[in-house]
């Protein structure tokens, strides 16, 4: 039996493109400085993203806009983010299909409305780990307390969302106010020894200035896993693009994924 060979069609079946947004789409000034992003002059940068005062906060090269508006002509671009519902109406770009957000807790179809079936995985996931939650935030506020100054400038942030009518904690992210890394990594690694049973619920993910404690249940590569294997096409490839190790886990299921060149994930190959 002989293969065909190739043929042209102008029948397109367009990919997925499952996409992070922050640091892969788009980026804040301080780390155009920081990354030297070519095609990032005053007049080509183009905004992406407001603060909650309604003030451009996030830009995309003009590079980056190209590539995002040919992903939008040439795929079905699937966002993949940390963002909750709530941060990603910050996003001032045309999203039309799935959204995974809260770092795979939430999953919006195309119309914006919530996905039950996963909504009603996530409530059982978090239900029982609601005073576990409770307990570790409370940690973290007397932890930022102590008479430290390097403890004094954390800032916790509990994220919520709403399961089966009930209002729910997802995770918690930490910042350092004065912007201090280290000191995000070095608590990083200090939450398992400092917290008994820490592992069996949690794991940390820290990127630069961001802290997240997260369940296990939740991670963008159960969502997609789920959105893959329940609501895709099986027939159409996949490809995506993620800058933090975080994404990796998501991006491995797909039929092709790569990353920008700058951010955590390039640091990590690139060492």
């Amino acid at each position: 039996m002989t293969s065909p060979f190739f043929q042209p069609s102008l029948n397109i079946l367009k990919p997925y493109a499952l996409m992070d947004l922050d640091d892969t789409l788009f980026q804040t000034q301080r780390k155009i400085d920081a990354w030297k992003l070519p095609t990032t002059e005053p007049e080509k940068l183009v905004c992406a993203t407001i603060n909650k005062q309604g003030e451009p906060l996030s830009f995309m090269s003009q590079r980056q806009a190209a590539f995002f508006n040919w992903l939008l002509s040439s795929a079905e671009l699937i966002v993949v983010t940390a963002r909750d519902r709530s941060e990603i109406q910050r996003v001032k770009l045309p999203f039309n299909s799935w959204q995974v957000l809260t770092h795979g807790a939430v999953i919006l179809n195309s119309d914006g409305e919530l996905l039950s079936s996963w909504q009603q995985h996530m409530y059982d996931a978090l239900m029982p780990l609601q005073d576990t939650l409770n307990h570790l935030t409370e940690w973290v506020k007397g932890y930022s307390q102590q008479n430290d100054n390097t403890h004094n400038d954390l800032k916790l942030t509990p994220h919520k969302d709403t399961f089966i009518d009930s209002e729910l904690t997802i995770y918690l992210a930490i910042k350092h106010r004065q912007k201090d890394h280290q000191s995000l990594a070095e608590l990083a690694k200090k939450l398992p020894t400092l917290i008994p049973n820490f592992d069996a619920h949690f794991y940390v993910h820290v990127n630069a200035n961001n802290l997240a404690i997260l369940p296990h249940a939740v991670h963008k590569r159960h969502a997609v896993q789920f959105l893959l294997e329940q609501h895709l096409d099986h027939q159409r490839p996949s490809f995506g693009f993620g800058d933090s190790l975080a994404d990796l886990p998501f991006l491995q299921l797909l039929d092709w994924y790569g990353m920008p060149n700058h951010g955590q994930l390039h640091e990590q190959s690139v060492n």
